[in-house]
């Protein structure tokens, strides 16, 4: 265990405390930051040690692993005072997992490789706080194909699959294609479940009754019987989270030239819902929308 390379990882949240979780289990020192800090405190109490920037992460760590809510978020970190650029040096690698815009993610792995010779991988993830928790996370990978294979063997350690696409910010344009389906999915499902309560229809056998058909989803089995239930908490993703990742896609497909027409309904129709005061709120909520209808 002795010969496992010490990494550090900033931004302990749902997906955050999980991830780092198996990282200590498998036997990695862990060097944690966090902007509230006794978010921290159940790693330190795991044997992790918390420092007090970001900066500080690059001390013992040759791999720093980020995990936070959005491209603000990030560049802070990195970029703020005691950012990790202060403490970064070539050699040293940058594995981002937020779902950030492509091309702010392209944009700030320069400006760190430029400030202080440390290079970028993109890998958001997909597979929610469960995948997290069991390390079945899906992980899409943009950057340098030495880099990536690097830090595979501690990815692997936190999912089943770990996919080079490509270039800086390729990782990033997978994930915002991962979101489009998922966010389409979830407001399709509490349609669904409205409409089927509506004509009469116990919700709750939904997502048994077409499971193994080709309307199953990963989105269906876990949201259709949430909706069904009316099971709000605890909260286990955010509507926001779904917003700005579809806000993401519209901005990247007007970057790009591209027709993205149902996203950018689904992007009005989760702002809607938001505006309502669910943004802190869980997507299974998704379906008062059209209980009351309000679409």
């Amino acid at each position: 265990m002795s010969d496992l390379p010490t990494i550090a990882f900033a931004g302990i949240g749902l997906m955050g405390l999980p991830m780092c979780r198996r990282l200590l289990a498998a036997g990695y020192r862990l060097v944690v930051w966090n902007r509230s800090s006794e978010k921290c405190q159940p790693l330190v109490d795991l044997g992790a040690r918390a420092v007090a920037t970001p900066a500080e992460l690059c001390a013992e760590a040759d791999v720093v692993l980020l995990c936070l809510a959005d491209t603000a978020a990030v560049r802070e970190v990195l970029f703020g005072k005691g950012g990790v650029a202060e403490g970064g040096k070539a050699g040293k690698l940058l594995v981002d997992h937020s779902s950030l815009e492509p091309t702010a993610t392209r944009d700030m792995a320069a400006e760190l490789e430029f400030r202080c010779g440390m290079r970028w991988v993109d890998a958001p993830v997909s597979g929610g706080t469960a995948g997290a928790e069991a390390g079945t996370l899906a992980i899409m990978a943009g950057g340098r194909a030495e880099d990536v294979e690097r830090v595979r063997p501690i990815l692997m350690n936190l999912g089943q699959r770990l996919t080079h696409m490509g270039e800086v910010g390729a990782g990033q344009v997978t994930k915002v294609c991962n979101q489009m389906i998922v966010a389409c999915n979830a407001l399709v499902i509490a349609e669904v479940v409205a409409l089927a309560e509506r004509a009469g229809v116990d919700a709750s056998l939904l997502a048994p009754a077409l499971a193994g058909g080709f309307a199953d989803s990963r989105p269906l089995q876990i949201l259709a019987p949430q909706m069904a239930a009316s099971e709000f908490e605890p909260v286990k993703w955010h509507v926001r989270t779904l917003l700005k990742d579809l806000d993401t896609a519209v901005k990247l497909s007007r970057e790009q030239g591209a027709a993205t027409p149902l996203s950018g309904l689904a992007a009005q129709l989760m702002r809607l819902h938001g505006s309502q005061g669910n943004l802190e709120r869980d997507p299974a909520t998704l379906v008062q929308m059209y209980r009351e209808g309000d679409q």
